[in-house]
């Protein structure tokens, strides 16, 4: 299924796989695994059981699901699986606007729409491209590890950022937040990669938050509250900014 491509009248096929997990998994789960077969060997079932489950828990964090992203030039995908729990009108990051000495332009300082998502451990934590296009930038800034839900920790949390070019002078920047627990942002991508809307861009471990940096003029499709599925949700179409309004029930 891989590369296949499927379409609205039916075209291509469709079933339910088990996900892959991500190679990051190995040394966490290898780790668990031999630390579960050491005291069930000496006898101690009371802990072997919880390492057990912990490697279940694992390897059930680091899974790597096949996703079908629409195609379209304007369409912009979530980057995360989770829920939207802010949309602000707020100034790109510094580091995604300030001239960084490689000629290549970033974004405007000026107020753009925001949208954040919050990934539970239950998510799927490997994060997508909401475009397609070239890296232009991914710088990484050391931080706290406060609540990723919370405003301010796009600007105190450790985090990343990546910058997508996608040429016509349209750039569309993501942030990748540590969370409470969350210790590392493991990047898949450089500077300078061609990558495609939905291709995986990195992961963080273990609970955090993405943020995506709409173009002027664009409003997201979607709404405070909603579940969003990282290469699938598609978030907002470039130019289009209608008002939307839903019902929680």
């Amino acid at each position: 299924m891989p590369g296949e491509i499927l379409d609205n009248q039916g075209r291509g096929s469709a079933g339910w796989h088990w996900p892959a997990v991500h190679p990051e998994a190995r040394k966490f789960a290898a780790v668990a695994g031999l630390a579960c077969v050491a005291t069930a060997i000496m006898g101690w079932g009371l802990l072997a059981w919880p390492l057990g489950l912990l490697v279940f828990c694992i390897c059930a964090f680091f899974r790597d699901p096949l996703r079908v992203t629409p195609r379209g030039d304007r369409l912009i995908v979530a980057p995360a699986d989770g829920l939207i729990t802010l949309i602000q009108k707020v100034a790109p990051p510094r580091e995604m606007s300030m001239d960084d000495g490689s000629g290549t332009p970033g974004l405007s300082d000026a107020p753009v729409t925001r949208v954040s998502i919050f990934m539970s451990v239950f998510d799927v934590h490997i994060n997508r491209a909401p475009i397609a296009g070239t890296v232009a930038r991914v710088v990484y800034i050391p931080g706290k590890f406060m609540n990723a839900d919370l405003d301010k920790a796009s600007d105190e949390n450790e985090r990343q950022h990546i910058l997508i070019d996608r040429g016509n002078g349209l750039m569309i920047g993501i942030t990748q937040i540590a969370g409470l627990v969350a210790r590392r942002i493991v990047p898949f991508v450089k500077p300078g990669d061609i990558i495609g809307a939905g291709q995986r861009v990195g992961l963080i471990r273990f609970g955090s938050r993405v943020d995506v940096y709409l173009p002027e003029g664009t409003e997201p499709l979607v709404l405070l509250g909603q579940k969003t599925i990282a290469g699938e949700t598609v978030l907002a179409e470039i130019g289009q900014a209608p008002l939307i309004e839903g019902v929680c029930q």
